[in-house]
C-alpha cells in the first residue's frame, strides 16, 4: 500500500531547474526504475562519493528518481551491540519476503576513529537474507556521523524506494541519545532491548526511549521470566514519559529472533502503527517535517564545509586553535574572528 506523499509545492514557489541527464546518468535512472541491482548499487556508490563532480551527478540522478519515491514503509531498528539486531532483521526480512514483499536493509557499521575503516560484515551476519533475490543489503560505514547513521543514508533510502522496495530497514550502530538521527528519517523507530538490561529508570535516562515508537525485548527465549519482568518495567517507565504521538501508545513486545517467535506479531504491530498514523494524517505530516529538517541539516553541513575551505579561515585557523588551547584567546572570540571572514 503506497504511503501518503507530501502535498505538491505551491505554484508561487520557485523550483530550481535541473539540467538534463547525460546518457550515463540516464542509464542509472532507467536501471534503478527497472529494479536492476547493478545500476542500484552504482547509483548508491555515486551518492556516497565525496568528489564534487560526483556530488553534482548524484543530485541530478536523485532529482530524476524523486517522483518515484515515497512508497515504502521505512523502519528504523536500533539497540545496543549484542542485542541481536542482525538476527532480528534477517528473521523479519525473510518473513516479509514470504508475504510477497521486497526488502532493502541499510546496515550502518561503525567506522574506526583511527583509520576511518569499517568491517561491513552485515552480509555475513544475514547470510540467508543476503542470498534472497527479493532482498538488497547495503552495508556502509557511519563515517563517525552523528546518530550512527551514514551521512548519505537518506539518499540511499530514496534510491531504494525508487527501485520498488516495499520495506526499507535502517539498522543503526546503537550509540544512545544521538539515535534521533534514524528516527528523523524513518516512519517507525523500533528499539530492541535485552532482558536484564537494567531497571526502568536506567531505561528512561538513556533518552532513546522518548523517541521509540515500538520497543521489543529480544532473546526472550533465554530467560522468559526476565523478559516478562523487563516488559513490565519498561511499560511502567513509558507511563512516566510524554507520548510522542497522540494517536499511538508505544507497545512493548517480547520476541525471539533466533527462534522466529513473535516476528509476525511485530510486523502486525508495525502495520497497526502505519494504519493509525495514516488515518490521522500524522504520517504524511511526519515525512514533510523530516524532509524540511533534512534540508537544514544539509545547509549546516555545507556551511561548515565552505567555512573550513575559506582561504582566510584556513590561514588563521591553526594559529587561533593553538591560542585557544594555550588559554590566550577565548573560544568565543576565536570563533567570532573566524566567522567574520564569511
Amino acid at each position: 500500500m503506497p504511503m501518503n506523499k507530501p502535498e505538491p509545492l505551491s505554484a508561487t514557489v520557485s523550483v530550481p531547474v535541473v539540467e538534463p541527464l547525460d546518457a550515463a546518468d540516464q542509464a542509472l535512472v532507467d536501471g534503478v526504475l527497472a529494479r536492476q541491482l547493478r545500476p542500484l548499487a552504482k547509483t548508491i556508490t555515486l551518492t556516497e562519493s565525496l568528489r564534487e563532480d560526483h556530488k553534482a551527478r548524484a543530485q541530478k540522478v536523485l532529482e530524476a528518481l524523486l517522483p518515484h519515491t515515497g512508497g515504502a514503509m521505512r523502519v528504523g531498528i536500533s539497540g545496543v551491540p549484542g542485542v541481536g539486531k542482525s538476527t532480528f532483521i534477517e528473521a523479519l526480512g525473510l518473513h516479509l519476503i514470504e508475504q510477497g514483499l521486497r526488502v532493502a536493509v541499510l546496515a550502518v557499521d561503525p567506522s574506526s576513529s583511527v583509520t576511518g575503516g569499517s568491517i561491513l560484515g552485515d552480509k555475513t551476519r544475514m547470510e540467508l537474507l543476503s542470498q534472497n533475490p527479493a532482498a538488497f543489503i547495503r552495508p556502509s560505514p557511519s563515517a563517525c556521523s552523528l546518530g550512527g547513521v551514514a551521512e548519505k543514508t537518506r539518499e540511499t533510502l530514496l534510491v531504494c524506494e525508487a527501485a520498488g522496495f516495499d520495506v526499507i530497514i535502517v539498522e543503526t550502530v546503537g550509540v544512545g541519545q544521538s539515535e534521533t538521527a534514524v528516527a528523523g528519517m524513518t516512519d517507525i523507530f523500533c528499539l530492541l532491548q535485552l532482558p536484564n538490561a537494567g531497571d526502568d529508570l536506567q531505561a528512561i535516562k538513556k533518552g532513546i526511549m522518548e523517541i521509540a515508537d515500538l520497543i521489543v525485548i529480544n532473546k526472550a527465549d533465554i530467560d522468559p521470566a526476565a523478559a516478562m519482568r523487563a516488559k513490565s518495567q519498561i511499560k511502567t517507565a513509558l507511563h512516566m514519559l510524554r507520548p510522542a504521538s497522540p494517536n499511538w501508545t508505544v507497545p512493548v513486545l517480547t520476541l525471539s529472533a533466533l527462534k522466529k517467535d513473535g516476528v509476525t506479531e511485530f510486523w502486525d504491530t508495525v502495520m497497526d502503527y502505519r494504519k493509525a498514523l495514516t488515518a490521522s494524517g500524522e504520517l504524511a505530516s511526519k515525512r514533510r517535517h523530516q524532509a524540511l529538517a533534512w534540508m537544514w541539516e544539509m545547509i549546516d553541513s555545507e556551511l561548515r564545509s565552505r567555512f573550513r575551505s575559506h582561504p582566510q579561515v584556513k590561514q588563521e585557523l591553526p594559529g587561533l586553535a593553538q591560542a585557544v588551547e594555550a588559554g590566550e584567546v577565548t573560544p568565543s572570540a576565536a570563533a567570532r574572528r573566524l566567522l567574520g571572514h564569511l
